[in-house]
């Protein structure tokens, strides 16, 4: 599906909208929930990628297919390495078996998984024989993909003698690995998290016990980035926690730069971004080693603003449903920007000019989808193959309708 998006005479003054659960707390949760039953989740993320995982922990035996869903690879192949008497081959799409997991692999082998590889080593698709997994001390490097780590620290406190594990060099994604930690915390999982060891406990069963996920922060990133390219817009996000789990309420900060204050209301919990006056910089420079997925997101408001960027701690896009810097790249200089980019960073030149009338290729990345879709504030665009931003957030584009957009399918 090929969508045009546009602009009317004016947006909404004032919008106010309900966000689906967070799909990072969601997916943890489903892991935990398998692994102890007396967990209740609320508020649970709708996304393609929660509804795979869910669908995938019914199965012990056959085939599991994950599509494009990188999360779900990498928790359900530490939960199925530990799942004593599964036979599963867990497999996913072309760009999924692109996506390397060796490193978690080595790391469950070294506690006594059963895994192979069936065809590229290195890559999935992966046959796993699900075993007690006696060992207890693994080393990785810290700056891998954090789902690596928190795949082992989710599976960690069902282990016979828990989990220590050791990290090598600078951790990258740090928030993810402490929001994993911290619902450990909220199930009474005992932890010890102090320099680069992390050292979890094991537990049999926990009491019952509730938990409400909060509102996805990657998702609220496209409404800052309206309200910035905006004149006057202001925008309700209900469900968000001042003190959150989610490392992408780093928003807040990162888009004061750039014009949007945000107001936590005590009402549903709720945050209200509004379009301020500031004199904006002529380069915009951000390290987001640790808010990797609202990086594009980031890029498109500064270019659709004429200013530059400049954003280092990118190394983990490369390796995201598609190689989002050059993606990135390719779908910028389109709309008339100049963008260098490196192995882990991402240089933006300021531009004046915005080239109308173009179509945004997607490459089945559902950020590439909607992190674009803000600059139609500033000129009509088409969103080739629109229907990838149900892997995050389903209901996208009628969230954009209710802004004020015109979707045209």
């Amino acid at each position: 599906m090929n969508i045009t998006l546009s602009k009317p005479s004016a947006l909404k003054n004032s919008t106010s909208l309900q966000i689906t659960g967070s799909k990072s707390e969601t997916n943890r949760l489903l892991i935990l929930q398998a692994l102890y039953p007396n967990l209740s989740i609320e508020n649970s993320s709708k996304s393609d990628d929660s509804k795979v995982l869910q669908q995938a922990l019914k199965t012990t035996n056959g085939t599991v297919d994950v599509h494009h869903a990188g999360t779900a690879m990498r928790f359900l192949t530490a939960y199925f390495a530990a799942s004593h008497g599964a036979d599963v081959l867990i497999t996913g799409s072309q760009r999924m078996q692109q996506r390397p997991i060796g490193i978690l692999v080595d790391a469950l082998r070294q506690l006594g998984a059963k895994i192979s590889y069936v065809k590229e080593v290195g890559y999935p698709p992966l046959h796993i024989h699900g075993t007690e997994l006696k060992n207890n001390k693994v080393t990785l490097k810290a700056d891998v993909s954090s789902q690596f780590i928190s795949a082992l620290l989710l599976i960690a406190p069902s282990l016979p003698s828990g989990l220590e594990l050791s990290l090598t060099g600078t951790i990258t994604s740090r928030p993810y690995i402490e929001m994993t930690l911290s619902l450990l915390e909220q199930l009474g999982i005992p932890y010890h998290f102090a320099e680069n060891k992390i050292v979890v406990r094991p537990i049999s069963e926990i009491q019952e016990k509730t938990i409400t996920v909060e509102s996805d922060w990657s998702s609220a990133s496209y409404f800052y980035s309206i309200v910035a390219l905006s004149e006057h817009l202001k925008i309700r996000l209900r469900s968000y926690r001042t003190e959150s789990l989610q490392g992408d309420s780093a928003l807040v900060d990162l888009y004061k730069t750039v014009g949007v204050e945000t107001t936590f209301h005590a009402e549903k919990n709720s945050i209200v971004l509004q379009k301020i006056n500031t004199t904006l910089p002529e380069t915009y420079t951000a390290n987001l080693a640790n808010t990797p997925d609202i990086a594009q997101t980031i890029a498109v408001t500064c270019f659709g603003l004429g200013i530059g960027c400049e954003l280092k701690g990118l190394h983990t896009l490369k390796i995201k449903e598609t190689d989002r810097l050059l993606a990135l790249k390719i779908e910028l200089e389109k709309l008339g920007g100049n963008v260098t980019i490196t192995e882990e960073s991402l240089l933006l030149a300021p531009s004046i000019k915005i080239n109308k009338h173009i179509a945004i290729d997607t490459y089945n990345d559902h950020r590439m989808a909607m992190a674009f879709a803000p600059l139609a504030v500033r000129g009509p665009l088409q969103i080739n193959h629109a229907e990838v931003v149900s892997k995050s957030f389903p209901t996208f584009w009628e969230a954009m309708e209710k802004v004020g957009l015109t979707v045209s399918r």
